[in-house]
């Protein structure tokens, strides 16, 4: 199966929505009207489940190509559905992004989606309540602000589950095999699995990015667009999860 799989790779958003079918959840939407159409777009969302991908380009009704922490990439078979899937493994974190920037931004110039989930991985190693959201790291906006493109929008969106399962797969010392440096890994606790039952997306207001802004982006004023730029979609999307209940 996997080899064909691997030979005949299937269109991500047909996965997605298959995925779904199969584990039955109800999917529902609001602000369809919001997706943006033929740009380049830098979708963000909160993060809790390893259905969060499927729930969003679903939602959005697109192939997404998703950054992901750097280990999925060094997993056997794991590492083979990612790149069929299109997702983007971040570089590992003693190296600079450059890697990842570069290929995100080809991405983004070729008016493609980036799908990132700012949190990063701790919501996904530590147990998390539907309706809770951490503080967001800032890479999506140095990414919108680095390349040069036109007519990108960065559409923060938020993922609420009504009904969900809750349980585990394994220790998290395990992923330690896969990066010894990571510091979430390094904990007693098994990695939770949250499977969703019946979920709400809701779509934001799309910010857009302009060329004008790019100019700026160095020194004391870049940092000051890098922070504003985050806090501001870290407010729209725990305004729509808290409207979302």
């Amino acid at each position: 199966m996997f080899v064909d799989f691997f030979k005949f790779p299937p269109h991500p958003l047909l996965v997605s929505q298959q995925f779904l079918w199969t584990l039955g959840t109800e999917l529902s939407i609001v602000g369809r009207d919001r997706i943006p159409n033929n740009c380049a777009t830098l979708v963000v969302s909160n993060h809790r489940s390893m259905m969060d991908a499927a729930i969003l380009m679903s939602a959005l009704n697109t192939p997404i190509h998703f950054a992901c922490h750097h280990y999925m990439g060094q997993v056997p078979l794991m590492n083979e559905l990612i790149n069929q899937l299109g997702f983007l493994p971040l570089d590992k974190p003693n190296q600079p992004h450059h890697n990842f920037f570069g290929r995100a931004s080809r991405l983004l110039l070729n008016h493609k989606t980036i799908g990132i989930f700012p949190e990063g991985a701790q919501p996904m190693v530590k147990p998390t309540t539907p309706n809770s959201i951490n503080k967001f790291q800032r890479g999506f906006a140095h990414l919108a602000l680095r390349t040069p493109v036109e007519n990108l929008v960065i559409l923060p969106v938020a993922i609420a589950a009504r009904n969900e399962l809750n349980t585990s797969l394994f220790p998290v010392r395990w992923l330690q095999l896969f990066d010894p440096s990571e510091p979430l890994f390094d904990r007693p606790d098994w990695h939770p699995l949250v499977l969703y039952g019946q979920v709400k997306v809701n779509i934001g207001t799309p910010i857009p990015v302009s060329l004008a802004q790019k100019p700026d982006y160095h020194g004391r004023k870049a940092l000051h667009w890098i922070r504003d730029l985050t806090e501001q979609c870290h407010q729209d999307i725990q305004q729509l999860l808290q409207q979302s209940f």
